[in-house]
């Protein structure tokens, strides 16, 4: 493709398809300042609801919510905690988190749900292979050397164990990867109440973590800033570079 026959966001649109498409671009764009319109509480707990509903690959769900309802807290962490001017002028400042130590409480919630239901040895199984093992979570002990011991050896006989689960690490990106979902179906929803949401990029994680009270398993995955746009709120143009040099057909 010849750098004269890409369609760049630089060059103008050519088609009714290309025109829409560019205004929802512009639409999604960074905010920088909100007005200082309240969200209705019924209308957040309503967006809420359905940013829990995001799709994940696997029946549990990694993701909560902490929505700063103090004053105080909230103050804090956008003076101490954040670099983003958005959070300034946002309504409502909302942290969205990944867990990785949640395995056994969904495996208990399904108890205490179903009780009269005898769960199958196959779910309980599921869960309990979620599971990290102790050897890359906890103490060293004999159980986990053993645990150790007896995946390398799989590895070395049949290859790569067939499940994203054998590690933490792969854990922890698991639940990062289906908590930004999660994010996005806030987001979404968010806009299709009218109001609008930002992303805050450069806060600090640890600074974060100690002013909500979370520990080593959680993981920050975005602060989302929300509130309605002000007229000004969105950043000027941004400029992009050539198709050409950033889209390759091999």
């Amino acid at each position: 493709m010849g750098q004269n026959e890409s369609d760049s966001l630089m060059t103008p649109t050519h088609t009714p398809h290309l025109q829409a498409f560019r205004q929802v671009v512009e639409s999604r764009r960074s905010v920088r300042r909100f007005t200082n319109t309240p969200i209705p509480d019924a209308v957040l707990e309503d967006c809420l609801r359905l940013a829990m509903m995001a799709p994940n690959s696997s029946n549990l769900q990694p993701w909560e919510f902490y929505v700063f309802d103090s004053a105080d807290k909230r103050k804090h962490a956008v003076k101490n905690c954040m670099n983003q001017n958005a959070a300034k002028t946002a309504v409502r400042l909302i942290a969205v988190v990944a867990r990785t130590d949640n395995w056994h409480a969904h495996a208990q919630q399904i108890l205490q749900e179903y009780p009269d239901t005898p769960v199958p040895k196959k779910v309980k199984s599921y869960y309990a292979k979620l599971v990290p093992m102790d050897f890359l979570r906890g103490p060293m002990n004999v159980l986990s050397v053993a645990k150790w011991g007896a995946t390398q050896a799989i590895r070395q006989v049949k290859g790569p164990i067939k499940s994203p689960y054998y590690t933490f690490e792969d854990v922890k990106n698991w639940a990062t990867n289906n908590t930004a979902l999660a994010a996005e179906n806030l987001m979404l929803a968010l806009r299709a109440y009218g109001f609008d949401s930002c992303p805050m990029g450069g806060f600090d994680e640890p600074a974060m973590k100690r002013l909500l009270n979370l520990g080593k398993d959680h993981h920050i995955v975005m602060m989302i800033g929300a509130g309605e746009r002000a007229d000004n709120g969105i950043y000027e143009t941004q400029f992009r570079f050539n198709q050409a040099q950033f889209v390759h057909h091999v």
